[in-house]
């Protein structure tokens, strides 16, 4: 099978990856919140963002190499964190954190994922990252830092967008609750679904492994909520100067917003900072990421981390241009793997490639630093 044209753009691996995953694990994965007008602004900033093509450059070909704390890799994007990944796609999180490892890129393994930090850092290697939802109590705070270090995973990614549940409406209405429990409709549409029902009764029910050991099952949660609520809190300052004092490697700050908080954050210590509005999951009433990214770029040396929308390799070029130094998706490798199984994440990969270079070629970038010189519409 040809991949190429049958699935040329993630709009494609979208598409078959609804048809093969059961409607409440797609309502999960593809939803926002509230009206879900967060998820459009998103898509209507990166749309804002225009280039000046380029004429009687000659023959070259760009180079999408670059470097994020010190480690090189050879194009600028990586995968983000999402939650009960393995509910998605049968090992999801493995099977990710293998291809990561493989292609050089970053792998970020969610703290309510449903494989363990020992599990996963043993195929990620170098390029684990664990992304951190903060526990209240210190005791588990250390022992999860701990988990993680040991594993093998060198940066932490603390997340702070996340005080409270979101609504999730629409993820509601599809049925899921949490822990997942299989009531007559659901078990109908899975077994609709056999790819993904077969996988999953291979693996067992999908939950949030590295919880296990804290938290009491027999809790009762609304059904938007997960058992990690059981243990989060909102993170302050001092937390943030605690994590510092621990972790020996680095430590990125997803969820930011604003240029408010970076000088501050450049003070305590952090090492790059993350950009996003949880991808229009967790509050409707905010701004696009894109229209945030210019003003924090403005206020701040560290690396910029940016997600949100993105549905391409022009969307990467754009967020670069704005003043991102790397680029993270979640959804689209969700995608690919539900699409196309252990060929859809190297399928994607050489998309975004292919999709970034043919732009560049378009736009006369040779490098990535040539990018903001080739925008049309500048920062507000």
């Amino acid at each position: 099978m040809n991949l190429e044209q049958r699935y040329p753009a993630i709009s494609d691996l979208r598409a078959r990856a609804r048809r093969r995953v059961p409607h409440f694990v797609w309502e999960y994965l593809n939803s926002g919140t509230g009206s879900e007008a967060s998820l459009r602004r998103n898509r209507q900033a990166l749309d804002r963002v225009l280039f000046h093509p380029a004429i009687l450059e000659g023959d070259f070909t760009p180079d999408l190499s670059c470097s994020l704390m010190g480690r090189p890799h050879g194009a600028p994007f990586g995968i983000a964190p999402v939650g009960m990944s393995g509910l998605i796609w049968p090992d999801a999180e493995r099977r990710l954190a293998r291809f990561a490892a493989s292609a050089g890129m970053p792998y970020t393994l969610s703290t309510v994922a449903t494989q363990t930090p020992e599990t996963v850092g043993a195929v990620a290697g170098a390029e684990g990252w664990f992304q951190l939802y903060p526990p209240r109590d210190p005791a588990v705070l250390a022992d999860l830092l701990e988990r993680a270090w040991s594993s093998g995973f060198r940066t932490l990614v603390l997340t702070v967008d996340v005080p409270v549940a979101s609504r999730r409406e629409r993820q509601t209405r599809g049925g899921l609750t949490n822990p997942p429990r299989l009531t007559p409709r659901l078990l109908w549409q899975v077994a609709r679904r056999p790819a993904w029902a077969l996988g999953t009764a291979v693996g067992g029910k999908p939950r949030m492994r590295t919880l296990d050991p804290y938290v009491d099952q027999t809790n009762s949660l609304p059904v938007n909520a997960h058992a990690g609520y059981l243990l989060r809190t909102s993170p302050d300052w001092d937390y943030v100067a605690r994590l510092r004092r621990s972790w020996q490697g680095h430590i990125v700050v997803k969820g930011v917003m604003e240029a408010g908080p970076v000088a501050r954050l450049e003070a305590e210590g952090v090492d790059a900072i993350w950009v996003s509005n949880h991808a229009g999951r967790q509050f409707d009433g905010v701004r696009a990421s894109l229209d945030a990214l210019p003003e924090i770029r403005g206020e701040t040396r560290l690396p910029l981390v940016f997600d949100s929308g993105i549905e391409g390799g022009l969307d990467i070029l754009r967020a670069l241009a704005l003043g991102a130094d790397f680029v993270m998706l979640g959804r689209a490798w969700h995608y690919a793997l539900a699409a196309l199984g252990e060929a859809g994440p190297a399928h994607l990969h050489d998309l975004l490639v292919k999709d970034m270079a043919s732009c560049m070629g378009q736009i006369g970038a040779r490098t990535l630093s040539d990018l903001p010189g080739r925008l049309l519409t500048k920062p507000l």
